[in-house]
């Protein structure tokens, strides 16, 4: 039988969560609930009370108390109730995770929900569900339901939509359960952690629109080559996935043509994945091809929203909504000597693909973004932060889309997981 976390503030939402426990078991899930509400109210209901919740933060309920520091509190319990839910899942005694709750309990619910796995079933009933759900969602594949009314009573709105929440919770995690049974893993993920159980090698990637031509090359290849490849869409939060599943160690190579959130994150372009970008892989020693795509361009809104400051540079309009800047030389040059910082720190293998006649599709000769010269000092950059330091840096004559690229780099990525195989 599937087990639901059901996890909430008990103590303001008591009527609530009793009925949608009850809903849950009518439709045969075993249920816990967790309890991260501050108060003594409803604490009868809990399985998991706010004082362990409180404890596996190193905080202390009684304290949290008397203080009466609501922000202090609840950060605590945001904490505790991450390491909660993740104990449970570590322990097969979580299938799926359903919270509600308003601005505060949505809070805290989103730690608990971005510390699973992707894969598990994660449901959020919110009232903040309509607005910016960057918070509640992060990196992680959470189900969002926006609440309609708020979460106070069992009305005919409420009934409605926290039994949808109920059902649908239910079925994802009954699936859940089957999945991981019929797989033998403790995590219903299977071995390439997308639930086929298959054994293929899982392969992240990196895609922008003006790279496609390559990475499809590359990801053609490795499919034929076994691998499975998941494609990420550079966009932000697509390069910050793909460094959380390198993280988590369920990637056993990352084939990271696109790099050009780099450059929002050192211009101040909206896609931007954070300084972070181009570390996990390495910290985790993870096989590693790497290039410089779409380097030449940091990305804005509409044409209206680029920031006054830039109002001297070179502009394309890539659509209505998208207004792409090229990057100066100086800027390519810092963003090759980033890229080799990070990629001198690295554990694993890396090897690095330079494409000398253009990074981008729009970055060829005659093309809108072309600037042989602000390349040439990127790729400069590239190669002198990895002398000395035994990382390979391919020059290869051709622009990134140009037919062969990809496939040579998809093959480079080959020869490295195979090496790591062998311990060779």
């Amino acid at each position: 039988m599937a087990t639901v976390v059901l996890l909430g503030t008990l103590d303001t939402k008591t009527e609530e969560y009793r009925w949608v426990r009850d809903q849950l078991q009518e439709a045969g899930c075993d249920v816990l609930l967790v309890n991260v509400g501050t108060f003594a109210a409803g604490a009868e209901l809990a399985d998991v009370g706010a004082d362990e919740v409180a404890r596996a933060a190193g905080a202390d309920l009684d304290r949290l108390r008397a203080d009466r520091d609501r922000g202090t509190a609840m950060d605590a319990l945001a904490t505790g109730a991450a390491v909660t839910v993740r104990r449970l899942f570590d322990e097969g005694r979580l299938d799926g995770l359903l919270a509600i709750g308003g601005s505060g309990g949505s809070s805290v619910a989103a730690r608990a929900l971005q510390a699973l796995p992707v894969g598990v079933p994660k449901l959020l009933v919110s009232t903040m569900a309509s607005g910016d759900v960057g918070p509640y969602v992060g990196d992680a594949d959470v189900t969002l339901m926006y609440s309609v009314v708020d979460i106070s009573g069992i009305n005919r709105l409420s009934r409605a939509v926290l039994g949808n929440a109920a059902a649908a919770v239910a079925g994802m995690a009954q699936r859940y359960a089957r999945v991981r049974t019929e797989s033998g893993t403790a995590t219903g993920t299977g071995t390439s952690g997308t639930g086929t159980g298959d054994g293929r090698k899982l392969i992240g990637a990196t895609m922008f629109g003006l790279t496609t031509p390559a990475v499809d090359e590359a990801r053609e290849h490795l499919t034929s080559l076994g691998y499975e490849v998941l494609v990420f869409h550079a966009t932000g939060s697509g390069g910050r996935a793909m460094e959380s599943l390198a993280a988590s160690g369920m990637l056993d190579g990352v084939l990271d043509l696109t790099t050009t959130e780099l450059a929002d994150d050192l211009v101040g372009g909206v896609l931007t994945a954070g300084p972070g970008r181009l570390e996990a892989a390495g910290r985790a020693g993870i096989p590693q091809v790497v290039s410089v795509g779409a380097l030449d361009m940091v990305n804005f809104g509409p044409r209206e929203t680029v920031p006054e400051k830039f109002a001297d540079r070179q502009f394309l309009v890539h659509n209505p909504t998208v207004t792409l800047m090229r990057t100066t030389r100086e800027e390519m040059a810092e963003l090759g000597a980033r890229i080799s910082a990070k990629l001198s720190r690295a554990s694993g293998p890396v090897e690095v693909f330079l494409p000398l006649k253009g990074v981008s599709g729009i970055d060829v000769e005659g093309g809108p973004f072309a600037d042989p010269d602000a390349d040439a000092a990127c790729f400069a950059a590239v190669r002198d932060g990895l002398k000395d330091t035994g990382v390979p840096v391919h020059d290869v004559d051709a622009a990134i889309n140009d037919p062969g690229f990809g496939r040579a780099a998809a093959e480079a990525l080959h020869r490295l997981i195979g090496a790591r195989r062998t311990g060779e």
